[in-house]
């Protein structure tokens, strides 16, 4: 076998070549305006970061395992910056007691810091689609059952000795363009989802697309004076009046398209202060109110019909359709956090340890995307989360891990083990 000509070796892992990506100053920022580190002598706020991110990356089930797995690397941990690995015991306490808001902080500088290499790809092939808007978001929420109930988890008591377990439900606002969270929020898995829609801070002139769980007309109105314009799916058992059928047509078997628009009207119920001017009391009536909206029903490919609301009355009822579309992107991204992390097994039974390391795994999606986007690796994001998992402490070059990733050696051209040409001699 010859020898391989072209040496992928670093002089540092792959570990610490990811670590390397993240702005080092901005963290240092943040831990001296939050006081994260005023109590402790030897475990740092980067230190519980990398700790974090090493049984993120290895995919652990228990802080045991990091700090064994840690413990293992031996004089590797020189290069984390680390002299020894942290006790386990150590690590837990971190977890419970450091504030997870460091992590929120950092993981939302991050976003700010890599947005501009994260969107200019997909902001193009998005035009190419039809769709015209700069600002682009979808909203959804995905729940994490967790194994106790440390945050209230969603749905009926379990009848006779069955113990409910616990849950939250990370609610995101994704940047379609960028394909990476613009807004994240956690939350117990009992909250409803349309009490989120308040906290989405959408600059005028975007557009925000979600499901029908998130029917909240009243919020609707709000956006509707703001300039922010939303495309969602109507509930089944929502009432309306039609004002005006705008668009109909009949639709031949097997054809996919738009075959209805209408004009309609929806009421939701508004607070409104009442009082004479100069009195200090004022009282807040409900008073009924209507809303204008355009109503778009659709056909799919599958014949599956839908049934879309807006309050944008310039875009074509085809791009309504297109829109809605798009909002699968934020179904795949939770598909990613789910399927490539460690989302099953927390290394904490208190909630602020538990959104610690939810912080800390979307820290680690980031760092992935940012690799697959720097890198132009087309290899599945899968594969890349693999790669990286089983080289983790190699001293291998990152790029050509998620580009290449295979060795190749020249073709051999004589087998040691050829079948002799002449047959043997037969002695019996």
């Amino acid at each position: 076998m010859g020898k391989v000509s072209e040496n992928k070796f670093v002089g540092q892992p792959i570990l610490r070549q990811i670590v390397n990506i993240l702005p080092r100053e901005k963290f240092d920022e943040l831990v001296i305006r939050l006081g994260s580190d005023k109590y402790y002598k030897a475990f740092f706020s980067w230190d519980q970061l990398i700790v974090m991110l090493f049984g993120i990356f290895s995919r652990c089930d228990s802080m045991g395992e990091v700090c064994d797995g840690m413990r293992a690397l031996g004089g590797k941990l020189n290069y984390l910056g680390m002299e020894s690995s942290p006790a386990k015991s150590t690590a837990g306490d971190a977890l419970r007691d450091r504030d997870e808001e460091l992590f929120r902080l950092f993981y939302f500088a991050l976003i700010a810091h890599f947005s501009p290499l994260l969107s200019v790809s997909r902001k193009k092939k998005c035009r190419k689609q039809g769709v015209s808007f700069e600002e682009f978001y979808a909203f959804d929420s995905s729940t994490v059952t967790l194994f106790s109930d440390v945050m209230k988890g969603v749905g009926r008591n379990p009848k006779g000795d069955g113990k409910k377990k616990g849950g939250l439900k990370v609610h995101m606002l994704t940047d379609v363009h960028a394909d990476t969270p613009r807004f994240v929020k956690i939350s117990e898995a009992k909250m409803h989802d349309k009490n989120f829609l308040q906290y989405l801070n959408l600059s005028e002139g975007s557009m925000v697309v979600f499901d029908k769980a998130y029917n909240y007309y009243l919020q609707f109105a709000k956006w509707t004076r703001q300039g922010v314009n939303f495309v969602c799916r109507l509930k089944d058992n929502a009432r309306y009046e039609v004002q005006e059928v705008l668009h109909e047509k009949k639709l031949e078997k097997g054809e996919h398209a738009v075959y209805k628009v209408e004009h309609i009207h929806v009421q939701y119920i508004e607070k409104v202060e009442t009082g004479t001017e100069g009195k200090k009391k004022r009282k807040k009536v409900r008073q009924t109110r209507t809303l204008c909206l355009r109503l778009v029903w659709y056909r799919d490919e599958q014949g599956r019909k839908y049934k879309f609301i807006t309050n944008n009355w310039e875009i074509t009822d085809e791009e309504v359709a297109l829109i809605y579309k798009n909002r699968w992107f934020i179904e795949t991204g939770f598909k990613k956090l789910k399927q490539n992390f460690q989302l099953t097994y927390f290394y904490s039974d208190t909630e602020n340890g538990i959104k610690t390391q939810v912080w800390c795994t979307l820290i680690a999606y980031l760092l992935l995307q940012v690799i697959q986007t720097k890198s132009e690796s087309e290899k599945a994001f899968s594969t890349i989360a693999a790669l990286l998992r089983m080289h983790l402490i190699s001293h291998l070059d990152l790029t050509w891990v998620v580009t290449e990733g295979r060795r190749t050696y020249p073709r051999r051209l004589k087998s040691r083990n050829k079948s002799p040409t002449a047959a043997q001699l037969s002695l019996f």
